[in-house]
């Protein structure tokens, strides 16, 4: 039956509801769970609530734990990876250093400075992870939970053999939150979306068969959804399409919402996940102050375990990889003239059916003009950022903040040149590559 190696298995909230929708298919019942982290603290308490899990819900599986990634990743069928390099630590240079020259941030992990920097540190150890599946499992499949999705997932395909997908939860999180604020069943809806991860387009959102959209932009004028909204209602408005990820980080990936106090006060109301300022560190920080405790409440059986099938797409992609019963996800891959209008070779966010012949993404053609012109401005970002982390280019790590929009609405070069030393300076300990 599937082994299962979860690499950064110490992001227990993540991988306990992994672990928990891949035992609700009855044919990953008795899969081994082979968990691994270099914290032994925090691998200890995922141990613990996995043993729980299979314990209360009476499941055959079995749990390895270890701090040893090839043993982990030996005779792996799939490889989940949820990794933070550097940790917590090394997010305050990604943020605080920006917004120290004016460039206001609100989560920093996908695009900006503080994306490019997070791939920096990243990339290497995702490689690293990839040449020892070469040896130890090269015919497993990799799902990759891990940020910066697209450019992660770039300079995997660039650089080793591993099959991969990158999964995120913001198209099936937007569908259905759409369907909320429609107040439609999110049975009667149907949707077609495509684009890069983090900044897919609705190009189709339908209820009951018939076109949602204008439904959709009558409901956005509502002062209460706007002001939860923002961005992406003006995107909405604008672009004349609904994009994927919350207004928060959909309002970071652009030049237009974020350059000036002003603006900030006018499109982020209400902060938070409509755009907060660092939002990033309160949510690793402030919101996790009693993390320990809720960790050894989860171990110890304080609270209860909730067996359910969550909307992750990780579950479904193994069971249709195993048993052969197809299913549809929104997965990033390759742009192999999947997506017509954006570069070849990129990594886009597209519908994918999976069965037992593997992951298969779906043509799409172009995008609307104005949608792809936007992704094209992130691509640049990425493309430049995959090539710095895989060539250890500082240079080209500076050039790849000064085509960011939002830092490019904002500074000048030698601002950014500036800031860009500042920030290696700071993480130098995680990118010794870097000279």
């Amino acid at each position: 039956m599937p082994r299962i190696a979860f690499i950064g298995a110490g992001s227990l909230l993540f991988s306990r509801r992994l672990m928990i929708d891949i035992l609700t298919f009855p044919e990953l019942r008795d899969s081994t769970f082979a968990l691994m982290d270099i914290d032994p603290k925090r691998l200890e308490y995922a141990r613990r609530v996995a043993e729980r899990i299979l314990r209360e819900g009476e499941f055959p599986a079995r749990v390895e734990a270890t701090t040893d990634r090839r043993e982990a990743l030996k005779g792996a069928d799939y490889v989940v990876i949820m990794i933070l390099v550097g940790g917590v630590e090394a997010i305050h240079p990604d943020i605080e250093i920006p917004l120290k020259y004016g460039v206001d941030q609100c989560i920093g992990d996908t695009l900006g400075p503080g994306g490019v920097f997070r791939a920096l540190r990243t990339i290497p150890v995702i490689i690293d992870i990839c040449h020892d599946m070469e040896e130890l499992c090269p015919d497993a499949w990799l799902l990759n939970y891990t940020n910066p999705m697209a450019m992660l997932c770039w300079a995997m395909n660039d650089a080793t053999t591993i099959k991969n997908v990158g999964l995120c939860h913001s198209v099936q999180h937007t569908a259905w939150q759409l369907a909320g604020i429609i107040r439609a069943s999110t049975d009667d809806i149907s949707y077609w979306v495509a684009g890069i991860n983090h900044q897919a387009w609705f190009l189709e959102y339908k209820w009951k068969g018939e076109d949602a959209y204008p439904l959709i932009r009558e409901r956005m004028q509502d002062p209460l959804i706007y002001s939860t909204e923002t961005a992406r209602a003006e995107l909405l408005k604008h672009l004349g399409y609904f994009a994927t990820e919350f207004s928060g980080h959909a309002s970071e990936y652009t030049p237009w919402f974020r350059k000036r106090p002003d603006l900030l006060q006018k499109y982020t109301p209400g902060g938070g996940w409509n755009g907060g300022t660092a939002f990033i560190l309160q949510l690793y920080e402030k919101d996790r102050e009693d993390y320990e405790a809720e960790l050894e409440r989860a171990a110890s059986g304080q609270e209860p375990v909730a067996i359910y099938r969550s909307e992750e797409y990780a579950s479904h992609i193994i069971n249709s990889l195993h048993t052969g019963q197809p299913c549809r996800i929104n997965g990033n891959v390759r742009n192999d003239g999947l997506i017509t209008n954006l570069p070849p070779g990129t990594c886009v966010e597209v519908p994918c059916f999976v069965d037992k012949h593997g992951i298969n993404p779906c043509f799409v053609g172009d995008l609307p003009p104005q949608c792809a012109a936007l992704n094209r401005s992130n691509i640049a970002v990425q493309e430049m950022a995959v090539k710095a982390a895989l060539g250890a280019d500082r240079r080209l790590a500076f050039h790849a903040i000064a085509a960011d929009p939002l830092t490019a609405a904002v500074l000048s070069l030698e601002e950014i040149q500036q800031m860009v030393d500042e920030m290696f300076a700071a993480e130098a300990r995680w990118l010794s590559r870097f000279t």
